[in-house]
Formats: C-alpha cells, sequence, structure tokens
C-alpha cells in the first residue's frame, strides 16, 4: 500500500490479520499500541505482528509505503513491535512491490521479489526508538506529566510526589514494567519527541530547550550517544554511523 498524509492525520486504532512492515519515505509517523510508541522517522520501518492493535498519528505530511505479509512468513522478527533500520536495497524493494497490487508466488518474478524482500528483513537492525507505556496507575501518572512536557526540569521526586507515591516505588513500578529505569523512561521520552521536531523542521536549539537540554551540545550529545549520529546526520538521506544507509 502506498499513501501519503497531511499534517496532522491520525491513523485510528486497527488491526491487520498478516504482519505488516510501515515504511516512512519522508515525515514521520508515530506508531502506538497498548504496549508502547514508536517512532518511526524518514528512511526507517516499523514492524508491526499481525493482530495487534495500533494507531498511527502523523504530526507533519509524511509518504508511508506499507508492506503486509503472511504471518511468520519472516521468523527472524519479534512478535512484538519494533523500529527497524532500512538499507537502500530494501528500500528499493519495498517501493517496487508497492507497485502491486499483491505478490503472487505463482508468479516467477513476483517470487523472486517476495524471496528477495524475505532474505532482507532477515537481516535488518533494530533501533531503540520504543518508548514502552506503563500499567500501574501510579506510574502511568507519572508518565502523563513527563509527556505533557518533556522539558519539565523539576526533580523526579517531586513528579513521583504529585502521582502519589516516592520515587523509590515509581522506579521499582518502571523496572517491572517497562524494563526501564525512570531516568532511561525519561531520557528516552525526550529522544522520541525531539525527533518529531526535528522532522517538523524545528531547529535544534529549539529542540534542545524544548526537551529539556540547557544547551543544544548536550543535546546532540545525547543523540549521537544513543543514535550513533548528530540530529543533522540522521535526517539526512537516512545515513548510518559508518556514512552508508542505515
Amino acid at each position: 500500500m502506498s499513501h501519503d498524509f497531511p499534517a496532522a492525520d491520525v491513523v485510528p486504532v486497527h488491526f491487520h490479520h498478516e504482519d505488516q512492515l510501515v515504511y516512512a519515505c519522508q515525515g514521520v509517523m508515530t506508531v502506538q499500541t497498548s504496549e508502547g510508541t514508536w517512532v518511526v522517522p524518514p528512511q526507517r520501518a516499523v514492524w508491526i505482528p499481525g493482530r495487534t492493535p495500533h494507531s498511527i498519528v502523523i504530526p507533519g505530511p509524511a509518504s508511508m509505503r506499507a508492506l503486509y505479509l503472511r504471518p511468520r512468513l519472516v521468523r527472524s522478527l519479534p512478535r512484538n513491535c519494533c523500529v527497524l533500520n532500512v538499507s537502500l536495497l530494501l528500500k528499493e524493494l519495498i517501493v517496487h512491490a508497492c507497485k502491486f497490487p499483491t505478490l503472487n508466488r505463482r508468479i516467477r518474478i513476483q517470487a523472486h521479489l517476495v524471496d528477495v524482500l524475505v532474505d532482507q528483513l532477515e537481516t535488518v537492525q533494530a533501533v531503540p526508538l520504543q518508548l514502552p507505556s506503563p500499567s500501574d496507575q501510579r506510574a502511568v501518572k507519572v508518565a502523563d506529566l513527563l509527556s505533557a512536557d518533556p522539558g519539565d526540569q523539576r526533580a523526579l521526586e517531586e513528579i513521583c510526589r504529585i502521582a502519589g507515591a516516592s520515587r523509590r516505588t515509581i522506579e521499582r513500578v518502571f523496572q517491572q514494567e517497562t524494563h526501564m529505569t525512570l531516568g532511561e523512561w525519561r531520557q528516552q521520552l525526550r529522544l522520541t519527541r525531539s525527533l518529531q521536531l526535528l522532522a517538523a523542521g524545528e531547529e535544534v536549539t529549539h529542540v534542545a530547550l524544548e526537551t529539556g537540554y540547557s544547551t543544544p551540545s548536550s543535546f546532540i550529545a545525547m543523540f549521537k550517544r544513543v543514535l550513533g549520529v548528530t540530529p543533522g546526520r540522521y535526517f539526512e538521506n537516512g545515513a548510518a554511523p559508518d556514512g552508508s544507509a542505515p
């Protein structure tokens, strides 16, 4: 499927029986499930296993290509959502495959295309762009307070008190339910929000301040430490740390 979205568009909660690969040609998409949020920057894709209820939020204009695959056709990818790097070859395969309404293995040339796509998907690398959601009501309140203003400079102890629990209690819940410390979760929130702002064309200085960093250099250092490249490099044709395509 090929589809172009206007700014501020939303695809409401739905699911597919097939496994799905959603590729962002342009713009940023945010995929949300009950388990968390996945930000899909340009030239990346999100893997959504079949029967996973999800919604898609598109903050700015975006162009999407989606493949639907028979469940477990690609066995190396997990049975939960994840963001994937997309090589130049895989990008061209996705774009080419979307020119067909369906791919039929009984047609030799299409069977070859399916085989190469599956081979490429078996070797892709996941990138750390998930923001898992807690379920404990106190932790949910903390997550909501932080999400409302990622640049909030208040100490985590104060935010936990507002949510009705000690930081120690909230830390324990976050570790159990998200497998992250509260500080790690807050940093991941700021990273995912920064990707949305950068994709919307905001300057690095503005993004740094909006996401709680005192200087652009500290924000850039965090971004490079987590994703391997600077913000400008990350959005430059989907480049990877080694200078190749991701």
